[in-house]
């Protein structure tokens, strides 16, 4: 009993010494990371744009809301050049934008594109950065208003670009920069017309949608706007320009408050705001006339003048007209209709009414907001005028309209996941198989030969499907990249850009609160199925296995725990470094990149293959860090499924000397920590041919069974005796 409990003691102070490390370390990283630089941000020069256009020799500023700046050839604007980061900053795989230098030229070419700025993590000497840039060249020479996909398989109308390899979710993520950022700073610049700006499908109204309603209803549901301005805002808008005082009807006696016009506007063509307004057959007859594509629209008005009289000389309406994506949608008089009478409960009266229709040619999209622009003239001079514009927003509502389905309507992320729905399928269906596997593990178990080639057909598939396919290998790099986005603006988007790794982590997540790291280090990691199918191999070859001393072996475990607190030093300074040095995991090299990089990398990465052969997942028992990471995390996991008995450790040494991972102790017990849940063990355990206690039972129940046996024979060959003995006259009658 004293040995016992000096054997606890020992222990604890161990702990407590184990912690006292752990805490040293981790202070050792933090203070290595201070040391280490972060890349500074690239900005673009003048020499670098220039390049995008022959003959330029000069750059103005960026100036706009759409940041851009001119390029020029003497005094002429060739072109613009621009930041995507600027312009569309949409988050990669990183969590941060890659920003690209951009030239378009005076008709909506791309001219030129640099990569000023990238922070994914497959790229950080994980594919060479160059591969980045023949990307990006390949949009030289595309319209913006071109729709382009990466890898696209030549459906009609869309041009297709090569894919990065191992990184398509970054290839999709900068077309979606360049050519968004591209096409809106040619609608600013107005090399393009806005209409080529539709990034969705346009809008169906429902004809068949119609509710009864009055005037206060489609009013206050947003059916019918209202833009009410007064006196004193025209002057506001008026003070700073020539035609500040050209007004002054009233003098000091103006009263600012009173109204300058009252403007009622809708979208006619939704029968719930057109047959109310107009009534039906008004509205059918109205409909019967607009061409596929034309829309409807009606303004109503009292005080100042919408229509004006400019229309009926010049033919063109230049007080009113509608925006949409900043598209200026002019009205012609052959646009008017106009609008004596309506049929609605409840309007009030108004001097102008009208109905304008909107033609094929404007594109457009009666789904999406638009504004109507009411233009105040004032006279300056007896040929000059000075406009003030004023808006009213406009958004018909939802119930009115359907929008068809297009994937170029969803979130990138979405569009990924649907572009990778077979993968996704397949991985989900294994992770499910998986859990089985475990739910039903002593069923499994009390079958080796079947659990031999379930898990062995398992890690092939790892390898081969979760790995080189869908490029699923985890890395510690994932763990700094959430602790990090954790502490900074934390978006679930950024996680889903990949849907395998996000599948996994999933998965992972779970079995780490209910089993512990054994799990994905057993079963879900590509280079530790690599690893051990390398060794499974050897071990059919009769290689000899080299282990090291149980002493050594079980301080090289502390190795892994102190790479990954560098690690995460160095992270706190610098996710971009501790990526950088993360390649400590063999992963990119020979599960990403297919072993396609540098020699030293393969050299690396293959070593350690090579090392395998002689003892089992070598990489992952000593030098691992995520591994490690997965350790930590799995510390407190609910569930011990894995059964001792008594007798292990003490004495039977069989479950200790064959576990892959070398995770059992001498004295029987199983360190969670390093175990990855082969169910060897397990396999052991129930096997009554090679578990000391249950060979001692199963041999003392079949010398019972024996005995039994022997008695029952002699018992039968002493009847049978009795049997054989004559019977004579005399021995009948005693």
């Amino acid at each position: 009993m004293s040995g016992f409990r000096h054997v606890r003691k020992a222990r604890s102070q161990a702990a407590a010494g184990t912690r006292l490390l752990f805490a040293a370390l981790l202070l050792v990283g933090m203070a290595f990371s201070i040391a280490v630089r972060a890349d500074g941000n690239k900005s673009f020069v003048d020499s670098d744009a220039l390049a995008f256009f022959h003959g330029a020799d000069r750059i103005g500023a960026v100036t706009g809301t759409v940041p851009s700046a001119p390029v020029y050839q003497g005094n002429k604007v060739v072109g613009y050049v621009f930041e995507t980061k600027r312009v569309a900053p949409f988050p990669a795989y990183s969590g941060q934008p890659v920003n690209v230098l951009v030239g378009i030229d005076a008709k909506g070419a791309i001219t030129g594109t640099k990569v000023l700025e990238q922070h994914e993590p497959i790229l950080l000497l994980g594919i060479p950065v160059q591969k980045l840039y023949d990307f990006c060249d390949q949009y030289i020479g595309k319209k913006v208003t071109d729709t382009i996909e990466v890898g696209s398989s030549g459906r009609q109308g869309v041009i297709s670009v090569d894919a990065i390899s191992s990184a398509t979710v970054t290839a999709m993520v900068v077309n979606r920069t360049i050519m968004h950022a591209a096409l809106k700073v040619a609608v600013a610049r107005k090399i393009v017309s806005a209409g080529a700006a539709h990034l969705h499908s346009i809008a169906t109204v429902k004809k068949d949608y119609f509710d009864k309603a009055d005037w206060k209803t489609l009013t206050g549901n947003g059916s019918i706007r209202h833009l009410r301005l007064t006196v004193g805002q025209v002057d506001d808008a008026f003070a700073k320009t020539k035609a500040a005082h050209s007004d002054e009807r009233g003098g000091a006696n103006r009263d600012r408050d009173a109204m300058f016009i009252d403007l009622y506007y809708a979208y006619l063509s939704a029968p719930t705001i057109g047959r109310n307004l107009l009534g039906k057959s008004q509205y059918d007859w109205l409909m019967s006339t607009l061409k596929p594509g034309e829309h409807a629209v009606v303004v109503l008005g009292n005080g100042y003048s919408f229509k004006g009289s400019g229309y009926v000389r010049g033919g063109i309406f230049d007080r009113v007209h509608l925006v949409q994506n900043g598209q200026n949608i002019l009205f012609h008089d052959l646009d008017y209709q106009r609008l004596d009478d309506t049929a609605i409960a409840g309007m009030p009266q108004f001097n102008e009414m009208a109905i304008f229709i909107v033609r094929k040619g404007n594109e457009f999209d009666p789904g999406e907001e638009w504004q109507l622009e009411l233009l105040v003239r004032r006279q300056t001079g007896p040929v000059q005028s000075v406009f003030a514009a004023f808006r009213g927003d406009y958004q018909l509502p939802a119930a009115y309209y359907t929008r068809p389905f297009d994937i170029e309507d969803l979130p990138l992320w979405q569009r990924i996941w649907l572009q990778h729905t077979f993968q996704e399928a397949v991985i989900v269906a294994s992770l499910g198989i998986l859990g089985l596997i475990l739910l039903l593990q002593d069923w499994f178990v009390h079958r080796p030969r079947l659990m031999t080639i379930v898990r062995t057909t398992f890690l092939v598939y790892t390898a081969t499907f979760i790995g080189w396919y869908a490029l699923g290998q985890l890395s510690v790099v994932n763990v700094f990249t959430f602790l990090h986005a954790l502490f900074h603006d934390f978006q679930w988007t950024n996680f889903l850009m990949d849907p395998t790794l996000f599948i996994l982590w999933a998965f992972v997540a779970v079995t780490l609160l209910l089993w512990g790291r054994g799990i994905y280090c057993g079963w879900l990691c590509p280079y530790g199925a690599l690893q051990e199918l390398v060794n499974k191999a050897a071990r059919r070859l009769k290689v000899r296995q080299l282990e090291l001393p149980y002493a050594v072996h079980e301080r090289l475990w502390a190795l892994k725990y102190v790479l990954l607190i560098v690690l995460f030093g160095i992270s706190l300074q610098s996710v971009s470094q501790a990526e950088r040095f993360a390649e400590v995991e063999p992963f990119k090299t020979a599960i990403s990149l297919h072993f396609a990089r540098s020699w030293p990398f393969v050299v690396y990465a293959a070593g350690l293959l090579v090392v395998s052969i002689f003892n089992r997942k070598f990489f992952c028992k000593y030098v691992c860090p995520l591994g490690a990471a997965l350790a930590v995390a799995g510390r407190g996991h609910l569930f011990d499924w894995l059964k001792r008995r008594k007798e292990c450790g003490k004495p039977c040494q069989i479950c200790a000397v064959e576990c892959e991972i070398r995770s059992i102790h001498p004295t029987g017990e199983i360190n969670m920590n390093e175990c990855h849940y082969c169910l060897d063990c397990q396999v052991t355990y129930f096997n009554d041919h090679k578990c000391p206690p249950l060979v001692d039972r199963r041999k003392k129940r079949e010398r019972a069974e024996r005995m039994k046996r022997e008695q029952q024979m002699e018992r039968s060959a002493s009847s049978s005796r009795l049997e054989d003995i004559p019977v004579t006259e005399e021995s009948a009658k005693r």
